[in-house]
């Protein structure tokens, strides 16, 4: 079982104020390719795995989205981290019909 939950929300600055929504879709893109489990909402993605290999991934997504051509992102991070166990369906599961 995963021991973290990741919840981020990217804001990538864009050249000549651009849609910011496309370099967003590149780092959800990113976060596709990582292989973790993952849940794309309105406002931020969440990711579950071990709190290294997420860390590994954030990384990789301010990297991809300067390469985009994003002078500079900020990013929302809230991190839950529990050594025996969690996982987004047990959070979750009191409020699923």
């Amino acid at each position: 079982m995963a021991n973290t939950l990741l919840s981020i929300q990217v804001i990538p600055k864009t050249p000549n104020n651009e849609d910011s929504i496309p370099y967003v879709d590149t780092a959800i893109e990113v976060i596709q390719r990582s292989g973790v489990k993952h849940q794309v909402n309105p406002l931020e993605t969440t990711m579950e795995g071990e709190l290294t290999e997420l860390l590994e991934v954030v990384r990789q997504m301010h990297e991809a989205l300067v390469e985009a051509g994003s002078p500079s992102v900020i990013s929302q991070i809230k991190i839950a981290h529990n050594p025996s166990g969690i996982s987004m369906e047990k959070l979750t599961e009191k409020y699923r019909p």
